[in-house]
């Protein structure tokens, strides 16, 4: 968690790739942490979604140069709102499974999470 925002960078495993690679700037974008079950945002993309941005961030102890989360973005804070608990964000993902949920989100379920967070930072 720390490591994303001090570098203003995200990034998931490499299976992960195509998914990232959709990401444009400018897109809203949400930080899920799975040790806390917290949504966290609210976050833009700051470039296109690629491979190895920062071979350096997450590196594998055991390759040295290489990421364990190759699949990456780098971002900026749009805004700091109070990370969401499960409870908030659930009804807003309809595809939400405990701690399993599709990375991509509709139009609808994008909005209703800028809702929340908004409602929440009021």
């Amino acid at each position: 968690m720390q490591e994303n925002l001090r570098r203003q960078l995200f990034g998931l495993p490499p299976r992960y790739r195509d998914s990232v690679r959709a990401i444009t700037p400018g897109l809203p974008l949400f930080l899920y942490n799975y040790s806390t079950h917290q949504l966290h945002g609210v976050f833009e993309a700051a470039s296109f979604g690629g491979t190895n941005i920062d071979p350096t961030a997450w590196e594998d102890k055991k390759s040295q140069g290489e990421s364990r989360f190759p699949a990456q973005v780098r971002v900026l804070t749009r805004k700091i709102c109070e990370p969401l608990e499960e409870d908030s964000f659930r009804p807003v993902l309809h595809h939400y499974d405990g701690p399993k949920f599709r990375l991509e989100l509709s139009v609808p379920e994008a909005l209703g999470l800028l809702d929340i967070f908004a409602a929440h930072s009021a």
